[in-house]
């Protein structure tokens, strides 16, 4: 039986790639974020501000485009990123590999019902035309979509002709990719402005995992949107609360440490991510069918 199909969302800081200096090194950590993410079915990467008398504009376009790169299936990527200083190294980030990015290329390789992504690139008297990696666009009959928009398709008539219909990627079963947000605010601050069910931040000044596992797990399994909050390379989650005026655990529904007895004096944003994602996979994620 699938697992329910829940919203998994994660935090992380604009400042997710400040300790590392060069411009290369911060594109093979973004990349290792993305893989992460995807390994773990993440839905939605948030980006907040972690320093708010900092200007992190630049931070955070870095890693909202190269995260987004990354999710963007590669036979659509050059029409969704123009060249930019960003993507300089962009050919050393990972492949996801999931559903959602296809290796076939070839029209007679399209499997009726099967999903893909799109892009619009033009609207004929039939409908809209949409290139979805093949040798022909796809024809959505009887719709007219802006040029240039992103759209989830199933195909549904292969001869001749590609003929397809929109569809919401939360109506597909499979794994199909996560969406970047930015959100300009601090943490506590983005918590104010969304609504998840359950809300997990990992600190080492949490609670160990394992004495809340039992608990938190029958609250996973009633959510239907969760998010799992990480700190800076610098400032753990707990000292980002505190100079706003809170107690993580005021603002959490739990905040634990899923990497008790660390040898080293920090973990680093991408390791608390790997460590903790597999952690609630094992622990949850099939534990708790719908």
């Amino acid at each position: 039986m699938l697992p329910k199909k829940r919203k998994l969302a994660i935090a992380i800081p604009a400042s997710v790639v400040s300790d590392t200096p060069h411009l290369r090194e911060k594109t093979s950590k973004i990349g290792s974020i993305g893989r992460a993410a995807a390994i773990f079915r993440v839905n939605e990467i948030i980006i907040y501000s972690d320093s708010p008398k900092t200007n992190q504009k630049a931070d955070t376009e870095l890693v909202t485009t190269l995260l987004s790169y990354v999710e963007t299936p590669q036979y659509l990527r050059r029409r969704f990123f123009a060249l930019r200083p960003e993507l300089q190294y962009a050919g050393i980030l990972p492949p996801l590999r999931t559903a959602h990015h296809p290796l076939n290329s070839k029209m007679k390789e399209l499997v009726r019902g099967e999903h893909r992504e799109g892009v619009v690139v033009s609207q004929i008297t039939q409908g809209t035309l949409v290139d979805i990696g093949v040798e022909k666009p796809a024809l959505i009959r009887n719709v007219q979509e802006p040029v240039g928009k992103r759209l989830t398709l199933a195909i549904m008539k292969i001869n001749g002709q590609i003929e397809a219909e929109l569809t919401n990627r939360d109506a597909i079963m499979e794994y199909w990719g996560y969406t970047v947000t930015s959100e300009q605010k601090t943490f506590t601050k983005m918590l104010e402005n969304r609504n998840f069910d359950l809300t997990v931040a990992t600190s080492r000044y949490g609670v160990l995992f394992n004495d809340v596992a039992k608990e938190m797990a029958q609250k996973w399994k009633e959510a239907d949107t969760i998010l799992l909050a990480f700190g800076s390379p610098t400032k753990g989650l707990s000292e980002m609360a505190k100079q706003e005026g809170f107690n993580l655990t005021d603002v959490v529904d739990f905040a634990v440490n899923t990497i008790p007895a660390q040898a080293t004096e920090t973990v680093r944003t991408e390791e608390a991510l790997l460590a903790s994602l597999a952690i609630f996979n094992v622990e949850f994620t099939f534990l708790c069918p719908s």
